[in-house]
């Protein structure tokens, strides 16, 4: 945190297990402090939970990736990150739909959006659409 304090990267690449604390917690802090407005952070790990991956977008975190994934795939993450856009792989989202659906017990994407209305995770939209 200090160092990146000092040097003002663009991009942190983030362990979840760092020493002295977490990578959650201290992507927390790095995001928190006015001094890095600029700083993205990136948290790339072998520990594939959906616990860690929310809790690290919760932090502050622009991106989540695997530790195996491929070079050029991380290297794309990286530019997406420092332009400040949220990337999440292709696989990754498929993934998340997947354990979605089993959890929630959807039968399909139709189902996710409505028990996301009936929990009030999202909310209709008041805005009509153009006419044409």
């Amino acid at each position: 945190m200090e160092l990146t304090a000092s040097t003002r990267p663009d991009v942190v690449l983030m362990d979840i297990r760092v020493p002295a604390m977490d990578g959650i917690e201290a992507t927390r802090r790095i995001t928190a402090s006015p001094q890095n407005d600029y700083t993205r952070i990136l948290i790339l790990t072998t520990f594939d939970l959906d616990e860690y991956v929310f809790s690290a977008l919760r932090a502050g975190a622009g991106g989540f990736l695997l530790k195996d994934t491929p070079p050029g795939d991380l290297l794309n993450a990286i530019r997406v990150i420092a332009a400040g856009n949220l990337h999440v792989s292709l696989a990754t989202a498929k993934t998340r739909v997947s354990r979605l659906l089993a959890k929630l017990g959807a039968r399909d994407r139709a189902q996710l959006v409505i028990v996301a209305y009936e929990t009030g995770l999202i909310r209709p939209s008041l805005r009509r659409p153009p006419a044409k």
